[in-house]
């Protein structure tokens, strides 16, 4: 058994995490895989040469680099079924929060809530896409990260041309205090998501707590929440407008992630 360590810079939130295993899934010889999302470090126990993970690892151009490998003497027995429950867990609150913050972003005027339902579902994408794959042929998953990631740049896109169209036009403000509240709400699913993955601690590392306090999901509640409050002190939608387009412009960059295991 062979243990090699990986710095991989970009690597800062769950979405690389999970566009990493699919990567790396129909590598033989892999074991297991330790994420420390916090250090970016990744961790790989593996039986045969390393060169094709660093080549599988550099197609996907996260900033990689090979820290070292050594040969070890331990035994793995990773637990599939634990994985597959917390992600089914994880995503079925993402994709909650998706309907919940698209239609009451729909409703109150809110780019920014919209643009953040656009998130949870890129991350629900990516959660589905690991699920999916799992005991999958490799032309499945590339077809499955494919639709995920063509559907997901088309929503962002056109999430992108409202936003101008609402900045060159004359809208109604948004209600400020349905940003806050929905945001709000969303922040406190994503701790229900940091306790789930918690639990996986001692058999699942990669799906331990820094996975979520490293991602842009907290950032983005936040980002929102703000917002909020600089539409109710401005009386202006400018800073809805804002933290929407940002939000587009990381879920494009969520998608185009999602694009390269297609290729």
């Amino acid at each position: 058994m062979y243990k090699s360590l990986f710095k991989i810079a970009k690597m800062d939130c769950p979405s690389e995490e999970s566009l990493i295993r699919m990567k790396l899934d129909d590598i033989k010889g892999i074991k297991k895989l330790d994420f420390d999302l916090e250090n970016r470090q990744l961790t790989v126990f593996h039986t045969n040469d390393v060169i094709p993970i660093e080549k599988a690892i550099q197609k996907l151009k996260l900033n990689e680099k090979k820290i070292s490998t050594e040969q070890v003497d331990i035994v793995i027995n990773e637990s599939k079924t634990n994985q597959s429950r917390l992600l089914w867990s994880v995503l079925f609150i993402n994709f909650i929060f998706f309907i919940i913050e698209m239609s009451t972003g729909i409703i109150s005027n809110s780019m920014g809530l919209v643009a953040d339902s656009l998130d949870m579902l890129a991350d629900s994408f990516v959660y589905g896409l690991s699920l999916l794959a799992v005991g999958g042929t490799v032309l499945k998953k590339k077809r499955i990260a494919k639709y995920a990631g063509y559907f997901q740049l088309m929503l962002a896109t056109i999430g992108v041309i409202e936003v101008i169209r609402r900045f060159l036009g004359f809208e109604a403000l948004p209600v400020f205090s349905t940003m806050i509240i929905v945001s709000s709400f969303a922040l406190i699913a994503n701790g229900i998501c940091l306790y789930l993955l918690q639990k996986s601690k001692s058999t699942e590392v990669h799906m331990r707590a820094s996975v979520i306090f490293t991602s842009n999901d907290v950032i983005i509640n936040l980002g929102v929440i703000i917002a909020g409050i600089l539409v109710n002190c401005s009386n202006s939608g400018l800073p809805d407008l804002i933290i929407g387009i940002i939000v587009f412009a990381l879920v494009i960059q969520g998608a185009l992630r999602i694009l390269k295991l297609s290729n």
